[in-house]
């Protein structure tokens, strides 16, 4: 799913999530993801407001807890435990971006910065619910308008720094942004860090087959024009697209099988496209496997660092690649109480391997009994998806 991002006054952590809930993520699944980091004295609500004549969601965090700020160290660790995986992933992403900046600006290690205004409930919230709520939505691809940045300056634990923020800067490298009348700070270090985390494209929406659009508020009001953030959902259209990768390879001769499975299903949590081994014979005649791992460059240096810390190995190999790729699509169908998610391509559908496994186990059924039921139901109820194909031919 494409999830296209409208700044019309700016981006707040707690904008981007209203207008995610506005279009269809479930509170509850939000509540759950952040409930997991074990982050105590905190309630998150949404209420329907107007303002300007635009009907917006607003969400509320209500905290008893009295912390208002905390080490990045701490953070990282709740947000680690959120729930289910991907959810942390984005969530550690996010925060890691926060901190390094942070230890940039202040000539101090991320890992032991210190985050005043940014170490508090609402950032994780914020951030932990913004993640389990594209998790929620099936959203695979974000691009968003260019950024409208405010000026004037802004109160912190620091003093009064301009604004935007030196940490907002930092985290917007690379970023489109343009100039805009409105004083303050338009667009927030947590807003920021949560683009940058999902790696955010930038420009007008894509080709796509239109969904529906949420409307997120935060508690700024302003004089002429209703403050929100909306996002819009969509399918891609049926067409390839290129994009740069790049493929880690290193020859290994003194691992074991274990190790090397250990290794993959690491490097597949933590980003990689792919990845997988060959079997290789070395100098000498030594058996060996070669590992090879997929990625995005945004993930290069973090798998490099991962498999150069399990595998002991003294050296990578970097190959730069293009691969094309076909859109996809989600959709999720009930096989007797089981929820299965059937991966959809312009020329074939599958059904999760995971969730037919573990419908197959409850329901005391073969695999491809399972895989097979959940096909006929996909293939009889109208979706998204049928409808693009339907129209492509």
């Amino acid at each position: 799913m494409i999830c296209w991002v409208n700044p019309f006054t700016g981006l707040a952590g707690d904008m981007l999530l209203a207008a995610l809930i506005d279009a269809g993520a479930p509170l509850d699944r939000i509540r759950s993801a952040v409930a997991a980091t074990g982050l105590t004295g905190w309630d998150l609500t949404a209420e329907r407001i107007t303002d300007h004549g635009l009907s917006a969601t607003r969400v509320r965090v209500r905290v008893t807890d009295p912390c208002t700020e905390r080490r990045a160290a701490e953070v990282l660790e709740m947000a680690s435990r959120a729930t289910p995986q991907p959810v942390a992933a984005l969530a550690v992403a996010a925060i890691t971006a926060i901190a390094e900046a942070e230890g940039r600006l202040h000539n101090t290690d991320p890992a032991t910065v210190h985050l005043h205004e940014l170490g508090g409930h609402d950032t994780l919230v914020d951030i932990v619910g913004s993640a389990a709520a594209l998790h929620a939505l099936d959203v695979t691809d974000v691009v968003s308008a260019p950024l409208p940045l405010g000026g004037g300056q802004v109160d912190c634990a620091h003093g009064v720094l301009p604004c935007p923020a030196p940490a907002t800067l930092a985290l917007l490298a690379g970023a489109a942004v343009m100039g805009s009348d409105l004083p303050g700070e338009t667009v927030t270090p947590t807003g920021a860090a949560l683009l940058h985390a999902v790696g955010a494209r930038y420009g007008p929406p894509p080709p796509m087959t239109l969904g529906p659009t949420g409307y997120g508020t935060g508690t700024r009001r302003l004089p002429d024009r209703p403050n929100v953030v909306s996002v819009t959902l969509g399918s891609a259209l049926a067409s390839a697209r290129d994009e740069d990768i790049v493929v880690l390879e290193s020859n290994l001769d003194d691992v074991t099988g274990e190790l090397l499975g250990h290794v993959i299903t690491r490097a597949l949590k933590a980003g990689a496209l792919d990845a997988w081994t060959t079997p290789a014979v070395m100098k000498k005649g030594r058996p060996a496997h070669v590992l090879h791992v997929l990625t995005t460059p945004r993930h290069e240096r973090q798998l490099r660092d991962l498999v150069l810390a399990e595998t002991g190995t003294l050296g990578i190999r970097r190959i730069g690649a293009t691969r094309t790729v076909l859109p996809r699509a989600f959709e999720t169908v009930d096989v007797e109480g089981h929820v299965v998610r059937i991966k959809h391509g312009p020329h074939a559908a599958k059904p999760e391997h995971d969730d037919v496994v573990a419908a197959a186990a409850a329901l005391g059924v073969p695999l491809r009994a399972v895989a097979a039921r959940a096909l006929h139901l996909s293939s009889s109820s109208t979706t998204v998806t049928r409808q693009e194909e339907d129209r492509a031919e």
